[in-house]
């Protein structure tokens, strides 16, 4: 017997298009809208781990960058903001806040005399070490009820969208 499942948001919005504009092919909106809805949802689950230990999601994405570079958790703003996808304003604005918490610091780059480089504190690394615990608990959660068939069918459709999407590394 096939799986019977509840309409959701898109398909409404399919069905609305459908009606009013039965001349367009309207079937990339139903995968797009929910990959929207999902991205939507998903954040707000996200940030309210995040909230728990007294982080926006931007503040956890720069700190979670530092601590995967591995010790001494320290890199130039150009690989955080580059890694990050956000503007060298942005990501110094971000970094004076992080900074003024003792979660960063910012020292002098021994390679460059008038650059800097940006360093977990101790504080910083320790935050950081539990959230990102908590972190993969909640995505754990997330997605604990799809098997690991499933789960892995929809990486490998998103690496594919991904791939089609993003340009190559080196590429801009």
């Amino acid at each position: 017997m096939p799986h019977l499942r509840t309409a959701d948001a898109v398909d409404v919005i399919l069905e609305q298009w459908r009606r009013e504009r039965p001349d367009l092919d309207v079937s990339p909106m139903g995968p797009i809208g929910r990959l929207g809805r999902c991205a939507a949802l998903l954040r707000a689950r996200l940030d309210e781990c995040f909230c728990a230990f007294g982080m926006s999601s931007w503040e956890f994405d720069v700190l979670a960058t530092l601590r995967r570079s591995g010790a001494p958790y320290c890199l130039g703003p150009t690989s955080l903001f580059s890694t990050l996808m956000v503007t060298s304003g942005t990501m110094t604005h971000r970094l004076k806040g992080l900074e003024a918490r003792g979660l960063v610091e910012r020292l002098p780059n021994p390679d460059d005399a008038r650059g800097l480089l940006v360093q977990l504190t101790a504080s910083g690394l320790e935050l950081i070490d539990r959230a990102v615990t908590a972190h993969v608990d909640n995505e754990h959660r997330i997605l604990g009820d799809l098997s690991a068939d499933a789960v892995a069918a929809l990486d490998a459709s998103l690496i594919g969208l991904l791939a089609e999407l993003e340009p190559p590394p080196g590429e801009s």
